[in-house]
């Protein structure tokens, strides 16, 4: 198996709104927020109009791309034995995804992503994690991870407890580490283990330029190549419209972005970027090559709803 991805598995769930909505709610535009209520959630949503539903979580996104690309990959995400859950599974398996997971009953629900799309296009994100979130060691399928060139792990999954120990374990099985530090919520929570992950686990990280900026307390972007390049492993930033950089030791490369596009919708964009980067590195392409592949993904998810291809 080419990559096997570890992360949240979410049913996302697509609405339009407008800036109001985001105000009147309280939420930080293009970030996510977590919802541990289960009611506050079902709450917010009573007052949607659903634009589409479709099987998502970060890295399954990306593994998905990768998949599309014709890859032979795997995936292990918590879910439930519920309707959700199951569409969850059928939808990974329509993909050609390999799902290392074996579904049951479940205390908590599977989990759902609530992405509020305003006229801008930006994505506003409320995830009650359900059962995805309670991923433990024992739902890391060490025959696969052993199996496979590279894991993907996500920012969204690591929390203290049980996730950090499936994290620990797969880390420790596997033969090489990318993560993606999924957003600046993500690093603001937790600083100091994305930190040490980011200098003695990972082989390749990918973070949007806010993200690293917050990790190391850059004031500019200068310090952030300084620490790259002491850093000596593979660094992805995706910069918006500054396009995206990969450092490795003295080794910078850049892409630009593509221009005169029809932006519908940002969600996915930085997931499929990371799966064209990946397909890339996995069939051995120069990093410039990887990059384009990355740039040619993420210039195609954002001309349409929602976080797949």
């Amino acid at each position: 198996m080419k990559i096997l991805g570890i992360g949240n598995a979410i049913v996302d769930v697509i609405c339009k709104v407008d800036e109001n909505f985001i105000i009147q709610n309280e939420l930080t535009k293009s970030t996510m927020k977590l919802i541990f209520d289960e009611n506050e959630f079902k709450k917010l949503l009573t007052k949607l109009k659903i634009e589409k539903t479709v099987s998502g979580g970060s890295v399954a996104n990306s593994i998905v791309g990768i998949s599309q690309l014709g890859n032979k990959v795997g995936f292990i995400g918590k879910v439930s034995d519920d309707e959700l859950g199951k569409k969850y599974e059928a939808g990974l398996r329509e993909e050609n995804v390999e799902y290392f997971y074996s579904k049951k009953k479940e205390d908590l629900p599977t989990g759902t992503c609530l992405i509020l799309v305003t006229p801008d296009s930006e994505r506003t994100m409320c995830t009650f994690l359900g059962t995805a979130g309670k991923i433990n060691e024992n739902d890391i399928n060490l025959d696969a991870i052993k199996k496979s060139e590279i894991i993907f792990l996500e920012g969204y999954l690591w929390d203290e407890g049980e996730p950090k120990k499936a994290f620990d374990k797969a880390i420790n099985f596997a033969n090489k580490v990318s993560m993606s530090l999924s957003d600046k919520f993500c690093v603001d929570r937790h600083k100091n283990d994305f930190l040490e992950l980011v200098k003695n686990k990972l082989d390749i990280t990918f973070a949007n330029e806010q993200e690293i900026m917050s990790l190391i307390d850059a004031k500019n972007f200068h310090e952030v190549i300084s620490f790259s390049k002491q850093l000596n492993k593979l660094l992805i930033i995706t910069r918006g419209e500054k396009g995206s950089i990969a450092i490795k030791g003295e080794d910078i490369i850049e892409c630009d972005i593509k221009k005169n596009l029809n932006i519908v919708d940002l969600t996915g964009a930085g997931d499929l970027f990371a799966a064209g980067f990946l397909h890339g590195y996995i069939n051995n392409l120069s990093i410039k090559a990887s990059l384009d592949k990355g740039t040619e993904m993420s210039s195609k998810v954002i001309q349409q709803i929602g976080a797949r291809l």
